[in-house]
């Protein structure tokens, strides 16, 4: 589960960021909270941008 987060994280960042709306979404289709998303993206160095809830 881990490494396919972090896959589809990798593939949808552009220029080492992620939007909020497109982590909150691997999240919700992976069924993991969206801090497992958020410490994936932590890890691979990659921001999370333009997030409207504070989730990450």
């Amino acid at each position: 589960m881990k490494n396919r987060i972090e896959e589809e994280i990798k593939r949808k960042a552009v220029k080492g960021k992620l939007s909020c709306s497109a982590a909150r979404k691997i999240a919700e289709e992976a069924g993991v909270a969206y801090k497992i998303v958020g410490n994936a993206a932590d890890r691979l160095k990659i921001k999370i941008a333009n997030c409207q809830l504070g989730c990450f």
